[in-house]
């Protein structure tokens, strides 16, 4: 399946929740899309359903194709502690949710879009793979010759202060530190990470 480049609202309204950032069209209608509107004969959802509706939810969230997804649950149960908290975790860890966290970027594509064009260093050096997984003490910053970009000056000039306690942003070098994975309690999506837990175990 390829990255999802269709219409955002109605995802945001199959899942009733705006997942891509404040949206209008959810608010006016905050109901799944479809021709049978705010009907309450849509059928009772099954226990199956609920859980890939979670997964689902949270691919579209961070921008994670299919197999992706799998390879970082796969990684996350591999770890200790928590299989659901830890796939929270290093989906925070990635690079193009950072740069989309310290402001650099006002959503997690624009975010992946700076990445793949190589506007973004870690530790120096320019990394254009947005599924790169940061390690605590990393440092992610604006390119040099990338500072004056509108859309980055734009984006950190409308950045509200540093709500991430896992995160140390240094608005004169527009470069952040990732101090440490986040805890779950930290993260504020509404993720139920159990269900997609119990959705791989069957």
């Amino acid at each position: 399946m390829a990255r999802y480049t269709g219409p955002k609202s109605k995802i945001a309204r199959r899942f009733r929740e705006p997942i891509f950032g404040p949206d209008k069209a959810l608010e006016r209608k905050n109901y799944p899309p479809g021709m049978h509107g705010v009907s309450k004969r849509r059928g009772k959802q099954s226990e199956y359903s609920t859980q890939l509706q979670e997964k689902q939810k949270v691919k579209y969230t961070y921008g994670v194709l299919r197999r992706q997804f799998e390879n970082l649950f796969h990684r996350a149960s591999a770890r200790e502690g928590i299989t659901g908290e830890n796939l929270l975790k290093l989906l925070e860890a990635r690079l193009d949710n950072a740069v989309y966290r310290f402001g650099i970027a006002p959503t997690r594509s624009g975010a992946r879009q700076l990445v793949g064009h190589k506007h973004i260093t870690v530790n120096g050096e320019v990394v254009n793979i947005a599924s790169y997984t940061l390690r605590p003490g990393d440092v992610v910053a604006v390119r040099e010759k990338s500072k004056s970009l509108e859309s980055i000056t734009h984006s950190v000039a409308g950045r509200k202060v540093n709500k991430h306690s896992w995160l140390e942003w240094d608005a004169a070098n527009l470069s952040g530190k990732f101090l440490n994975f986040p805890g779950r309690d930290e993260i504020p999506e509404n993720i139920k990470e159990n269900l997609i837990v119990e959705l791989y175990s069957k």
